[in-house]
């Protein structure tokens, strides 16, 4: 199944990820796994007082995994030093940096940012809205894009379909009505995951209510351009559209 093809890799790589939401049983939960398992170092954010008693609630193992309250962590002023540097030139002062690094989406980011982790997951607690903000703040976006998107990776029981049975849909979480440049860049950015998390040759389909004009539509203009950019600019990319599903 590609789910445990994923985990072995994973485990194969190991890398240093932050958990911010640690006063989240869920969270707990997820660190263990990763930890048991070998699929990640672990830091879990959080006031620690609090993440112990859960634990211990919930029988949850911490033994591995790295706690850090980032609230009285020696890291903030470094951390809120680095987010004023990175936002100033949109008016954020010292002050406002400060408050910030006391979010721990914001100080995990920050972490990744200064290369202390590989990645933060986080929205268990967080609204989406929240985890990408604090994300593209303090990280930012792939060099070449401008839109910043999402995926689902759906994984179907018929495995002729995609990649033994996985396939990318995107965007489904964060540009409600992207415009044919957005949704160019969101085709090339779900090909690019393709490969790197499917390890597969991607071919992707411009999704829409009609099929090569079948209707006539504003909102198919911008499947149909965005299209015919994604061509111009990776020719060597498999792609049709717009196509009804």
């Amino acid at each position: 199944m590609i789910l445990e093809k994923i985990r072995r890799r994973a485990a194969a790589d190991r890398q240093h990820i932050i958990l911010p939401e640690g006063e989240d049983a869920r969270t707990l939960a997820a660190a263990e796994t990763c930890t048991r398992e070998g699929i990640a170092d672990i830091t879990v954010l959080g006031n620690e007082d609090r993440i112990r008693t859960l634990a211990a609630e919930t029988g949850a193992n911490l033994n591995g995994i790295r706690l850090i309250d980032h609230r009285k962590s020696d890291d903030r002023e470094r951390l809120a030093r680095l987010y004023h540097e990175l936002r100033r030139a949109k008016g954020v002062t010292l002050e406002e940096a400060e408050q910030a690094v006391k979010d721990p989406l914001y100080f995990g980011n920050l972490l990744v940012r200064e290369g202390r982790a590989d990645g933060s997951v986080a929205g268990a607690t967080n609204t989406t809205a929240h985890t990408v903000a604090a994300a593209l703040r303090c990280i930012g976006v792939k060099p070449g894009f401008k839109t910043v998107s999402s995926f689902f990776l759906m994984v179907v029981p018929d495995r002729k379909f995609g990649v033994d049975g996985a396939m990318i849909y995107s965007d489904c979480g964060v540009v409600i009505d992207p415009d044919a440049a957005q949704l160019a860049e969101i085709a090339m950015a779900s090909a690019d995951s393709c490969r790197a998390l499917l390890e597969a040759e991607p071919r992707v389909a411009m999704l829409s209510f009609s099929t090569k004009g079948s209707a006539e539509h504003k909102l198919l203009d911008k499947v149909i351009a965005a299209t015919k950019t994604v061509r111009a600019r990776l020719p060597e990319l498999i792609i049709d559209g717009e196509l009804q599903a």
